[in-house]
C-alpha cells in the first residue's frame, strides 16, 4: 500500500515537474510573441522569424518560418559557409604551370589579388619575381559579368563591380579630387578613358561610365573638394593583361590553353581575414569572387551555378527548407530562404569553425563593427548580438548570433520583405526586440 502511494505521488510530481516546464515554455515564448503583436515596425509587410536555443538544440519562437524571403545579402552567409567548407587557410590565387623559359597562368577568382584592404600580393610577387615570360590563359569562367537578376541600371554604383577570372584592384576604379583639386583616376591606367563631356550635365558633379565601354565622363562643373567615388571597369581580358603589364612593368602574352592536369596552384591572403571582409561591410565583390574560387578548387571551370548545386546538394541537402540560391552576394531578388534554414545554417557554421569567439569575430558586432556598429548598444564595451544584415530596397534582414544577460546562446533569422516605411523604422525594430530578448531570456 506504502509502495502504491510513494508510486502515485513520484507520478504526481513527475506530472508537475513537466507541466511546470510546459508553463515555463510557455511563459518564455509568450513575452517574445508580444513584441511583435500591434507593433507598427513589423505589421503592414511579410515577417519572418526564428530564435534557436544552440544549448538546448530546440526551437524558442518562430513566425513566418517556414515562408521563402528575399535574403539580399544574407546570402553571404551561404557563401561563407560553402567557402568553409571548400577551402583551406588560404585563398588561392593563380593556377600555373612553367614551359622551359614561359610561366603559364589561370584565374582562380581570387577577390584577394592586389585588393585595395586585403592587399594580397602573393600571387603578384609570384609573377613579378618568376624570371620567365608570362602567359595569361583567359576563357576559364564561364559565366556572365553580372549575376542573374542583378539590376543593370546599377553598373555605375561600386557595390555591383563586374564578375571575372582575374579581378584586379577589386575591378573597381577610384576617382578623386587631388591634393592640387585636379580629377584622379586609380588605376592610374584608366586614366586615359577619363574624360570632361560638356553634353553631361548632372544636377551634381558625379562621374558616369558608359554602360558597354570603359569611357567615363565627367562634366564641365566645378570639382568639389575632397571628391571621391568608386565605378566598377568595364571587364575584359584585354584590359586585365593591360593592367598587369602596367603593374608588373613587364610584358604579359594572351594565349588560350586547357587547364592541364599537373597545373600547380599559389596561394595569397588568409582566409579568414578575407571572410571577414566579406561579412562585415558587406563586400559583393568579394562574394561573388569567393564562389568562383569554390569552383575553382573543385571544378576546372568557374562557374557560380556549378558549385552552387555542388554545395546544395552536399553539404545544405539537410536544411528544413531547399533554398532557391542563384548568386553569392545576394544582389539578386532570386534569392529565396527560410528563416528557419538560416537559423540551421548558422548552427552549421558554428559546428564547422567549432569556436564561438571565432565566428564573432567574423560577423559585424552590434555597436562595435561592420554593418550594426552603429544600431546596438555595448554592455562595458561589449557587444551582445553578431549579426550579417542584408538589405535592398523595401527588404531589410538581420541573421546571426546572441548572448543574453543570463549567458544563453541563441541563433536568430529577423527577415522583412516588401516594406514601405522606411529602412530606420523597421531596423530599429529589430534592435528594440533583439535587445529586449538579450534582457529578459
Amino acid at each position: 500500500m506504502q509502495r502504491n502511494v510513494f508510486k502515485i505521488i513520484t507520478l504526481g510530481f513527475c506530472l508537475l515537474m513537466c507541466f511546470g516546464y510546459s508553463c515555463a515554455d510557455k511563459i518564455r515564448k509568450r513575452p517574445i510573441k508580444r513584441q511583435f503583436a500591434h507593433t507598427p515596425g513589423t505589421s503592414g509587410h511579410f515577417t519572418g522569424f526564428a530564435l534557436y536555443d544552440l544549448d538546448n538544440k530546440k526551437m524558442v519562437y518562430e513566425l513566418n518560418s517556414d515562408k521563402y524571403f528575399n535574403p539580399a545579402s544574407n546570402t553571404k552567409l551561404f557563401t561563407f559557409y560553402t567557402c568553409l567548407k571548400m577551402l583551406g587557410d588560404s585563398v588561392p590565387a593563380l593556377k600555373y604551370i612553367t614551359k622551359g623559359d614561359s610561366l603559364i597562368f589561370w584565374g582562380t577568382g581570387d577577390p584577394s589579388f592586389l585588393h585595395s584592404d586585403l592587399k594580397g600580393v602573393k600571387g603578384f610577387d609570384f609573377l613579378k619575381n618568376s624570371g620567365k615570360k608570362l602567359f595569361f590563359s583567359p576563357g576559364n569562367y564561364t559565366g556572365q559579368f553580372f549575376g542573374p537578376g542583378w539590376a543593370w541600371d546599377d553598373y555605375n554604383d561600386y557595390y555591383q563591380a563586374e564578375i571575372n577570372e582575374l579581378p584586379v584592384e577589386d575591378n573597381v576604379a577610384l576617382i578623386y579630387a587631388d591634393k592640387n583639386d585636379s580629377l584622379q583616376i586609380k588605376p592610374a591606367y584608366l586614366k586615359r578613358y577619363l574624360k570632361c563631356d560638356t553634353l553631361y550635365r548632372p544636377a551634381k558633379f558625379t562621374v558616369k561610365r558608359d554602360l558597354l565601354s570603359n569611357t567615363f565622363v565627367y562634366p564641365f562643373m566645378a570639382l568639389p573638394k575632397n571628391f571621391k567615388q568608386e565605378i566598377p571597369w568595364k571587364v575584359s581580358a584585354e584590359l586585365t593583361v593591360e593592367l598587369l603589364q602596367d603593374t608588373l612593368k613587364q610584358p604579359v602574352t594572351v594565349v588560350h590553353m586547357p587547364i592541364p592536369a599537373n597545373v600547380k596552384t599559389i596561394y595569397d591572403a588568409n582566409a579568414d581575414s578575407v571572410y571577414r571582409r566579406m561579412l562585415q561591410p558587406s563586400d559583393n565583390f568579394i562574394a561573388e569572387q569567393l564562389l568562383l574560387v569554390c569552383s575553382s578548387a573543385k571544378f576546372q571551370a568557374l562557374n557560380t551555378d556549378s558549385v552552387i548545386n555542388y554545395s546544395k546538394a552536399t553539404f545544405l541537402d539537410d536544411l528544413p527548407d531547399a533554398p532557391q540560391w542563384v548568386d553569392g552576394s545576394g544582389l539578386s531578388r532570386y534569392n529565396l530562404f527560410t528563416p528557419r534554414s538560416i537559423v540551421a545554417l548558422l548552427c552549421k557554421i558554428l559546428e564547422e569553425k567549432k569556436n564561438d569567439d571565432l565566428v564573432h569575430s567574423l560577423f559585424p558586432a552590434g555597436g562595435s563593427t561592420g554593418s550594426i556598429r552603429k544600431i546596438y548598444k555595448t554592455e562595458n564595451g561589449q557587444p551582445f548580438v553578431w549579426a550579417k544584415t542584408g538589405s535592398f530596397s523595401n527588404n531589410y534582414n538581420q541573421s546571426g548570433y546572441l548572448v543574453t544577460k543570463k549567458g544563453k546562446r541563441l541563433a536568430f533569422a529577423f527577415m522583412n520583405n516588401n516594406f514601405t516605411r522606411t529602412v530606420t523604422e523597421i531596423r530599429d525594430e529589430i534592435v528594440r526586440i533583439i535587445t529586449f530578448i538579450h534582457d529578459e531570456y
